[in-house]
C-alpha cells in the first residue's frame, strides 16, 4: 500500500497523464479521482487509453474527501486551486499544476491573470540552483508552466554563468494543442489546426512570462527582459523552444556548452551531442528535456533549443518529480526517462 493520493482535475489532459503515471507508481496509490463536468463518469469513458483504471469513477469535488489523502495533485484551470487547497489535510503533500501560487509579486499576477493573488509557494523546478534543497523541506509546491519549464531550463545555465545579456532574451516556442487544455474551442478543432502554424498571445501577453521573468531573474541576480512568441503547432503534445540571447564579449561556443555541465547528473535533462537537434518525438511520453546549444558567431547570439513533452516535464511528470522530492523519494521514481520516439 502506497501513500493515499488524490488527483483533482482528473479528466483533463494533464490529469489524465497524472493518472497514467501514478497507476504504477510504487509509493503512491490512487485513491481519489475528482473531475468537474465529467464527474459521474468512469475513467475509461474520458481516457480510453487508461485500461487499468477504466472502471474507476470520477467524483464531484463536493463528494470527495480530500482531507483523507496524503498526497494531492491539483490539475485545475488557473485561478481554481486556491479555492480547493483548503480541503486538503494541512500535513498533506500538495502539488499545484496551475498558476495560482507561482508568482511572487501581486502586481505581476494582476498583469497576466484574473482574480485575486492567492500567495506564493516554492517553485517546483528541481534543476534550478537551490530548488531541490527547498523542495525537501516543504509540503506545498507550485509546478511550473510548460513553456516556462522549457525556457528556464534552456536559459538559466547561461545566465548563471553570466555568459549572456539578461536584457536581450528572445524565445519562439511551438506547442501541441493539449497545452491549451481540454475545453472545446473553435481554434483547436482539427480542421483549424492541421496543416497550420499560428502565433498567439504575442507581444508580452502570454501568462507564463510572469514566472519566466521571476525564475530567470533569480538566477541572473538582475531583472531580465524576455520577448516570447508562442506558436500553436499541428500536433497533440510536445514543445520545441528556440531561445536566443546576445553573448558577452569573449564568449565562445565551448564556454556555452560548458555552462550546461551542471545538468550532467540530472536524470531528466540531457544536453545532446554537438550537431544533434532536439525533437519533440524523442521526449514524447517522458519526463525528459533534450537541449542543444550553439553560437551564431555572426550575430553574436547564443541559441538554445529545448524539447519537452508539455504533459510530461511540462506538467504531470514534473509534478510527480516534485512530489517525489518532497517525500524523500528518488526523483525518478515512477517516471520514464526515455521517450516514445517516432
Amino acid at each position: 500500500m502506497g501513500l493515499s493520493t488524490a488527483v483533482v482535475g482528473a479528466s483533463g489532459y494533464a490529469g489524465g497523464e497524472l493518472l497514467r503515471l501514478l497507476e504504477h507508481h510504487p509509493a503512491l496509490e490512487l485513491t481519489t479521482l475528482v473531475a468537474g463536468g465529467n464527474a459521474g463518469r468512469c475513467v475509461g469513458e474520458v481516457h480510453p487509453q487508461l485500461v487499468g483504471l477504466a472502471d474507476r469513477p470520477l467524483q464531484e469535488l463536493s463528494e470527495a474527501d480530500l482531507s483523507a489523502a496524503e498526497v494531492v495533485f491539483l490539475a485545475l484551470p488557473h485561478g481554481s486551486s486556491a479555492e480547493v487547497v483548503d480541503r486538503a489535510h494541512p500535513a498533506a503533500t500538495v502539488v499545484d499544476l496551475g498558476a495560482d501560487f507561482r508568482v511572487v509579486q501581486a502586481a505581476h499576477w494582476d498583469r497576466w491573470y484574473d482574480g485575486p493573488h492567492a500567495g506564493t509557494w516554492p517553485y517546483g523546478l528541481p534543476e534550478l540552483p537551490g530548488a531541490r534543497e527547498r523542495l525537501r523541506s516543504v509540503t506545498r509546491v507550485a509546478n511550473p508552466g510548460c513553456y516556462a519549464t522549457a525556457m528556464v531550463l534552456g536559459l538559466a545555465p547561461l545566465l548563471d554563468q553570466r555568459l549572456i545579456e539578461p536584457t536581450d532574451l528572445v524565445v519562439v516556442a511551438a506547442s501541441g494543442t493539449t497545452g491549451a487544455g481540454r475545453s472545446p474551442a473553435v481554434r483547436l478543432l482539427a480542421s483549424e489546426v492541421m496543416g497550420d502554424l499560428t502565433a498567439y498571445k504575442t507581444a508580452g501577453t502570454h501568462q507564463h512570462l510572469a514566472e519566466v521573468r521571476q525564475a530567470l531573474g533569480d538566477v541572473a541576480g538582475a531583472e531580465v527582459s524576455v520577448s516570447f512568441t508562442p506558436i500553436l503547432a499541428p500536433m497533440p503534445r510536445g514543445i520545441l523552444a528556440t531561445c536566443t540571447a546576445t553573448v558577452r564579449d569573449g564568449v565562445n561556443e565551448s564556454a556555452l556548452r560548458a555552462a550546461f555541465d551542471g545538468y550532467h547528473d540530472e536524470p531528466f535533462v540531457h544536453l545532446l551531442p554537438a550537431g544533434q537537434q532536439p525533437r519533440t518525438t524523442s521526449t514524447l511520453g517522458s519526463n525528459s528535456a533534450h537541449l542543444q546549444v550553439a553560437l551564431d558567431d555572426d550575430a553574436r547570439r547564443a541559441i538554445v533549443l529545448v524539447a519537452i513533452d508539455n504533459l510530461g516535464k511540462g506538467a504531470a511528470g514534473q509534478a510527480i518529480q516534485n512530489a517525489n522530492a518532497m517525500l524523500g523519494l528518488p526523483e525518478t521514481t515512477g517516471l520514464p526517462i526515455s521517450g516514445v520516439g517516432a
